[in-house]
C-alpha cells in the first residue's frame, strides 16, 4: 500500500481493519441464515400446521371424554401443554441440521472465521423461533376453534407461548449435542425422536400429575417438559404462581446449563 502524498510503502498491517465482529452481530447474522433456510423449506413450514392439528383433533378427541369428562372441559387442560409440545416436536430437526452442517463441513469454515465460537449454534436455535411461534400460533388457534377458551386472555396466551420458546431454546440443546455426536442426520433425528416421547410422556401432558403413582409423581416433578406445562396451563388460565413460573425457568437453565458446555465441548472437538 502507497502512503498518499509521499510514495513510500505502508506496511499492510497498518492498514484500516474492519472491527472484529461482536457476539450479538455475529448471533444474529446466524439467525438470519437460519430463518432463510426455514424460507425455502416449505417441508418446515407444513410439519410446524400439521403437528399440532392432528395432535389436538387425534389426541384430543380421542382421549377428552374418557379423562375429563367432555371434550371441551378437556380441552381446557389439553392445549396449553399443546403448545409446548408442538415447540420440542418441530424443534427436533435442529439435531439433523447441525449433523448436516457438520458433514458437509461447513461449521470447518464457521470454527475459521473471527467470530464468537458459539454464534454458529446459538443463532440457529435463535433463527428457529419464526417456526416454533407459527406452530405455536397454529396450536392455540386450533384450540380456540375445538372450544379451548383461556382465562388469562391475550396476555396469558402471549405468555404461554414465550415460556414455551424459552424452554425450546433450552431443550434444544440436547438436539445440538445428538446431531454434534452421531454420524448422519438420519441418527441424529432418530435420537432426538427417541428421546421426545418419553420426556413428553412421562409428565402432566396428557394427564393431571396428581392422578399418576407417587413414585411417577416424583419423576414428573424433575421433568423440565411437565414443569413448563405445568407453568403454560397457570399462564394461560391466569392461575400461574412465582412458583410454578420459577421452577419452569429454573429446569430451561439446567438445561442450558448442561447441554450447553457439552455441545461446545463437541462443536469444539473438531477443530
Amino acid at each position: 500500500m502507497v502512503e498518499a502524498g509521499t510514495g513510500r510503502g505502508v506496511p499492510a498491517s497498518a492498514a484500516a481493519r474492519p472491527a472484529r465482529p461482536g457476539a450479538l452481530s455475529s448471533t444474529l447474522t446466524f439467525a438470519w441464515r437460519a430463518v432463510q433456510k426455514v424460507r425455502r423449506d416449505p417441508t418446515q413450514i407444513l410439519e410446524a400446521l400439521g403437528v399440532p392439528v392432528m395432535f389436538t383433533l387425534v389426541f384430543g378427541f380421542l382421549f377428552g371424554g374418557a379423562l375429563a369428562g367432555s371434550t371441551s372441559s378437556y380441552m381446557q387442560f389439553y392445549i396449553p401443554g399443546i403448545v409446548v409440545f408442538t415447540g420440542i416436536m418441530i424443534s427436533m430437526r435442529i439435531g439433523a441440521v447441525v449433523n448436516l452442517d457438520n458433514s458437509r463441513e461447513v461449521t470447518d469454515r464457521f470454527r475459521a472465521l473471527a467470530i464468537w465460537r458459539p454464534a454458529a449454534i446459538v443463532g440457529t436455535l435463535l433463527g428457529n423461533n419464526v417456526l416454533y411461534v407459527v406452530g405455536c400460533a397454529v396450536a392455540v388457534a386450533v384450540g380456540l376453534a375445538v372450544g379451548f377458551r383461556p382465562d388469562g386472555g391475550v396476555l396469558g396466551v402471549l405468555a404461554t407461548i414465550l415460556i414455551t420458546l424459552v424452554f425450546v431454546f433450552s431443550f434444544s440443546w440436547v438436539y445440538v449435542v445428538f446431531g454434534l455426536a452421531l454420524k448422519s442426520p438420519t441418527a441424529a433425528l432418530s435420537a432426538c425422536q427417541a428421546i421426545v416421547f418419553p420426556v413428553s410422556f412421562v409428565s402432566n401432558f396428557f394427564v393431571p400429575q396428581e392422578t399418576l403413582p407417587g413414585w411417577l409423581q416424583a419423576v414428573v416433578g424433575l421433568n423440565p417438559f411437565a414443569l413448563t406445562v405445568t407453568a403454560a396451563r397457570g399462564l394461560a388460565h391466569g392461575t400461574a404462581t412465582a412458583g410454578e413460573v420459577g421452577a419452569a425457568l429454573a429446569g430451561c437453565a439446567a438445561l442450558v446449563a448442561v447441554f450447553a458446555p457439552l455441545s461446545m465441548f463437541l462443536y469444539r472437538r473438531r477443530a
